[in-house]
């Protein structure tokens, strides 16, 4: 596993620094993760699909919020109108007809009660700190690295095109309806990773500038990954669920 920690402190091309933004993916990105080898393998059980789900909405769900953090503090209006369709691709027109929702679709149809899912109190505590990091780095952080932790977009083809065809095969509860979020992301998540890639490749122009960036999107990885690790954790083989989490046997 490659360490990034000095990365561009010799300064790199924007060739050279993309070709580090994607290496960060290959290596750190969730897709590796052991719980997800497990979902794409058909090994999990339903109650471990069902914590899964549960507890992604607390990600799916603040998505639109750290974007429209990073909206407010540019000055540029070009940048502000690219950037909030993001916003709407997750809200929808009426606040319900979006990303946000189909994930909610997607969780009921793996038998989880809707309005445990919205509250998000079930979610394990890992996931929601987890959550909350993403939040304050998106709202506290130099826009530009802001929009630099966004750049996992550049990967979710990768890990949708794993996941949903092996869910449909190995899982017959699944149906192409409870998996209806994923159809859109491969058309949004490469149209808005493209936008997020130049910018950041443009106005990464300093060596500091541009370790500040692949942290960024290392920092993002980590948030991934450290959910899987606490679904891991509390759902996998010994089960260390913490008081107040959801656990499968609930209606």
């Amino acid at each position: 596993m490659t360490d990034f920690a000095n990365a561009a402190q010799n300064g790199l091309s924007a060739r050279e620094l993309e070709e580090v933004l994607r290496q960060v993916g290959a290596e750190r990105y969730h897709n590796r993760h052991p719980f997800h080898r497990l979902m794409t393998e058909g090994a999990l059980t339903k109650g471990q699909m069902q914590a899964w789900a549960l507890n992604r909405y607390c990600y799916q769900a603040v998505i639109p919020r750290k974007d429209a953090m990073i909206l407010a503090r540019s000055d540029d209006p070009a940048f502000r109108a690219a950037w909030r369709t993001r916003i709407e691709d997750h809200d929808g027109d009426d606040g319900w007809s979006g990303g946000i929702a189909r994930w909610l679709k997607l969780a009921t149809g793996l038998g989880v009660d809707a309005e445990m899912v919205k509250s998000k109190r079930r979610a394990l505590p890992a996931t929601r700190f987890a959550v909350g990091a993403y939040l304050s780095f998106c709202t506290e952080r130099p826009l530009l690295e802001a929009v630099a932790s966004s750049l996992t977009e550049l990967f979710s083809p990768v890990i949708i095109g794993e996941r949903v065809p092996a869910m449909l095969a190995r899982y017959d509860y699944i149906t192409e309806e409870t998996l209806a979020y994923f159809k859109p992301r491969l058309g949004q998540a490469p149209r808005d990773a493209e936008f997020a890639l130049a910018y950041v490749l443009e106005r990464a122009d300093t060596p500091e500038k541009q370790q500040a960036v692949i942290d960024a999107l290392v920092f993002k990885c980590d948030v991934l990954w450290s959910m899987l690790d606490a679904l891991m954790h509390s759902y996998g083989e010994k089960g260390h669920i913490p008081p107040g989490a959801f656990r499968p046997e609930e209606p």
